[in-house]
């Protein structure tokens, strides 16, 4: 019995050689490619090396971590015409531009301008998020564009469902885009009900068999968008997702800290502009954007929308949070679920506090993914041997993506402080200036740090060696995470 196995294997020689060979030119192409595309020597070396020594499985592993197909992303960017929106939003009158000139980077980084006269309100944790959202889809007159990683269908899903449901019925155009992995647990049923009732429905990945064949596995390049836009006048940006956890539901995580901001104006019309162009290059069909003789302009705010993603010609998010924290003079707060940060990020932090600014990160206390957990905590703590103080969200599962630079600027989006978000996913960042949002993100951050506990030096040294050098096998992970 125990020689059968070997009896198969060399009767079958013929087919294992072919294998072996098709897996060493999968191997050779995926090589090439990496060399060709490559944007740091440090990953490049690390995938050329495992393929050159191991290639079975690393050609696999590389189709679904390393091989980018986004290159027709930029035929989308053409049609939705994002080339040509800063000189409409010139013709248009939409440009605030004195601070589109005092930040530079951001707007080439979002290849759009700050917009001027728009009003902006942050929304503090689930209820108030969904109840603002659900209120402005009961508005919606004309169009509804839903963009969200995770859809549940769980009674918040059910809720929405049903509002979307009702408005489609009542003869508004509704869009969902889902995100294939985020959403993988949706059931078909739920999908269904809505097309039946004339909601336009698609996934991220509908258009590329590639992506689609990987289902799950193909972790990397998702939508970590979560946007809705009502009509072109108003939208909603930030880290909630559709599901029962992120009203505190979930017995696990408890209260859920989070932050949405709803936005008015010019600024929500840009929002639609960046599902669109999602949309097209998820479903091939290109939606026509009519811009309006007259956008509305109910306040005196002046926001930047900045979508960014691995379809960009230039690492746009590092560059754009990289240029934010060198601007930085007095403080400069961070907070995100996950703190991953490259060389260049870690670099610009390190700057920022020797040059004598008050630089805080908080983070959560609970883990969510326990590997990027690790590793986050691992970088934080690093961070603390460095002059940067270290807090520890303690009243729930933190989970919000906020950047407030002096009294300068704040950013509210999609955006985790990791590679992911910067270089692999695609996001969105909202960019505000103006001292009214400026005061709110500061009293907002303020509770949220009085409900933290500051992690000290000393805590980091008394550490047991085992749980430090987790913690440091964790990093190693670090340009996955």
């Amino acid at each position: 019995m125990s020689g059968a196995p070997l009896a198969v294997f060399f009767e079958h020689l013929d087919i294992v050689a072919w294998f072996l060979a098709a897996n060493f030119l999968l191997a050779a192409a995926c090589a090439i490619r990496e060399v060709m595309n490559s944007r740091t020597s440090q990953g490049s070396i690390a995938w050329l090396l495992s393929l050159i020594m191991l290639p079975f499985p690393t050609a696999f592993l590389y189709l679904i971590f390393g091989w980018k197909l986004f290159d027709d992303y930029d035929t989308v960017q053409t049609h939705s015409g994002r080339r040509a929106r800063a000189e409409q939003a010139a013709a248009l009158k939409l440009t605030d531009p004195e601070t589109t000139s005092q930040w530079p980077v951001l707007a080439n980084v979002a290849q759009m301008p700050f917009l001027r006269g728009n009003d902006a309100e942050l929304l503090i944790d689930g209820e108030a998020t969904f109840a603002s959202i659900f209120a402005g889809i009961r508005r919606a007159q004309d169009y509804i564009l839903i963009q969200f990683y995770i859809i549940r269908d769980d009674r918040l899903g059910q809720q929405l469902a049903e509002l979307l449901i009702e408005r489609a019925r009542a003869g508004v155009t509704v869009r969902i885009l889902y995100d294939d992995v985020g959403s993988n647990g949706l059931p078909l049923a739920y999908l269904q009900r809505l097309r039946d009732a004339g909601v336009q429905v698609a996934s991220f990945n509908q258009r590329h068999p590639f992506l689609r064949i990987y289902g799950p596995t193909r972790i990397n390049y998702r939508s970590h968008r979560k946007v809705v836009s009502v009509d072109g006048k108003e939208a909603w940006v930030g880290g909630h997702n559709v599901g029962v956890e992120y009203l505190g539901e979930d017995p696990r995580f408890g209260h859920w800290r989070d932050t949405q901001v709803h936005v008015t104006g010019p600024a929500a019309l840009a929002v639609s502009l960046v599902f669109r162009e999602d949309w097209e290059w998820a479903t091939g069909e290109r939606l026509v954007a009519t811009m309006p003789d007259d956008v509305e302009m109910p306040g005196d705010q002046p926001v930047l929308v900045m979508p960014t993603g691995p379809a960009d010609k230039l690492e746009g998010c590092a560059i754009a949070f990289t240029e934010v924290i060198a601007r930085a003079r007095k403080r400069l707060w961070i907070v995100s679920p996950y703190f991953v940060p490259g060389l260049d990020v870690q670099t610009a932090l390190y700057a920022a506090a020797l040059r004598g600014v008050e630089v805080r990160l908080l983070l959560p206390k609970k883990p969510d993914h326990i590997l990027v957990w690790l590793a986050s905590n691992s970088h934080a703590d690093q961070m603390i041997g460095h002059g940067i103080s270290v807090y520890r969200y303690l009243a729930g599962f933190l989970h919000e993506k906020i950047i407030l630079v002096d009294d300068t600027i704040a950013g509210v989006g999609t955006v985790n402080f990791d590679n992911r978000s910067f270089t692999i996913n695609f996001e969105c960042t909202l960019w505000f200036t103006h001292p009214d949002m400026i005061a709110a993100v500061d009293r907002m951050l303020d509770a949220d740090f009085a409900a933290s506990h500051e992690t000290r030096l000393e805590d980091v040294r008394a550490q047991p060696w085992l749980q430090r050098f987790i913690g440091q096998a964790a990093r190693l992970f670090s340009p996955i995470l």
